[in-house]
């Protein structure tokens, strides 16, 4: 990558900076938090904007910030809420890891986020990119923030065969912007749009759309027709399969849930009682009673699949019936699980299902 990576500083500034400069300038999408590039506004949306598309995002943030629009605030938020808020997200450890920092920022720094990168990187939940993203954005300084997006850009751009999943690799993409980055606002703008580049036009699986592309000529990728194979990328392992059967039992018009184990997969969160194994009917009602519930009118309502990061979940679920409430349960209203509690989206089949049908 060395040999690759051989752009010095003007020679960078002038081929990539400057064209992605203006580009942003006239493609620039109208996000809300960069109407309001505050550090906080920052850090929320680059934390939000993890494993998510953008359009996604949008609503989330904007019901975030409605509520919790501090940093004191998000200290202070309950759990229960804070879960709610990030429903449908996903990775909620993110919003724990949030709140944790949000904490530590108010009891040492004031409730303010600290404009120093290395400082960044030691609050929980707040690695180099988001680093990187703060300092740059928010902060003006010149401080890279790598994820995918920035490095298929720049292997495509040099066409390098350097490995993006190898944390070595990262490094050395990170320390070579960081020697050519810009500061003050051109900073920020510089970062984002490399994001935006990498979101919109360089984008994966050999589909980049070239011509609208600010750095297409001087593209060694698109100059030797090898943009589809780039970057290069060790395979991942194949994810484990659990399967699970799913109860969604009613007493009086509520469903039972609990709330996970406080540590592991989808911590804290509620569900619907689950056990292992794709149950038939006689096989679920018994493990319905090793939970304590006494369930009657079992019927199957169908399949559903979720894929985590390293695991799917298979599941077939029943309804069912029962007349009292088993220790360790609640009984929730519909609009309960709806406003009130944050069921996972590894759940939505089941959801949707009690929303079509209550």
């Amino acid at each position: 990558m060395e040999e690759i990576f051989r752009d010095e500083k003007e020679t960078f500034a002038r081929e990539v900076t400057a064209p992605l400069l203006t580009w942003l300038s006239e493609n620039g999408k109208p996000l809300p938090w960069r109407n309001s590039p505050t550090p906080y506004h920052v850090w929320i949306s680059e934390i939000m904007l993890q494993q998510t598309r953008t359009a996604a995002v949008i609503p989330y943030y904007e019901r975030f910030l409605a509520e919790l629009p501090d940093i004191p605030a998000l200290a202070a938020v309950p759990d229960d809420r804070l879960m709610k808020l990030w429903e449908g997200l996903g990775y909620y450890s993110r919003a724990r890891n949030l709140k944790r920092a949000a904490i530590c920022l108010t009891e040492e720094y004031g409730g303010a986020l600290p404009g120093d990168a290395a400082l960044l990187r030691t609050l929980p939940g707040i690695g180099a990119y988001t680093a990187g993203a703060i300092a740059s954005i928010a902060f003006g300084l010149p401080e890279p923030a790598v994820d995918g997006n920035v490095l298929r850009v720049l292997m495509r751009y040099y066409a390098s065969d350097a490995d993006i999943s190898l944390e070595k690799t990262k490094t050395r993409v990170a320390d070579f912007l960081r020697a050519r980055y810009p500061s003050g606002k051109d900073a920020g703008h510089f970062t984002e749009a490399l994001m935006q580049l990498g979101e919109n036009v360089c984008i994966p699986n050999g589909e980049a759309l070239c011509a609208s592309c600010p750095l297409a000529k001087k593209c060694a990728a698109r100059a030797g027709h090898i943009v589809s194979l780039l970057p290069a990328k060790s395979p991942k392992k194949p994810r484990r399969i659990e399967e699970r059967t799913v109860f969604l039992c009613f007493t009086e018009g509520r469903c039972l849930i609990r709330r996970r184990p406080e540590r592991g997969l989808l911590a804290g969160l509620y569900e619907f009682p689950s056990v292992p194994g794709h149950l038939d009917e006689n096989e679920a009602k018994a493990a319905m009673e090793d939970l304590g519930i006494e369930a009657r009118d079992l019927l199957p309502i169908g399949e559903a699949v979720h894929i985590f990061t390293h695991v799917e979940w298979h599941m077939t679920g029943y309804l069912a019936a029962c007349d009292k409430v088993p220790k360790d349960f609640i009984a929730a209203r519909p609009d309960e699980l709806r406003d009130a509690y944050a069921i996972p989206s590894a759940f939505r089949y089941f959801t949707d299902y009690i929303n079509k049908t209550k």
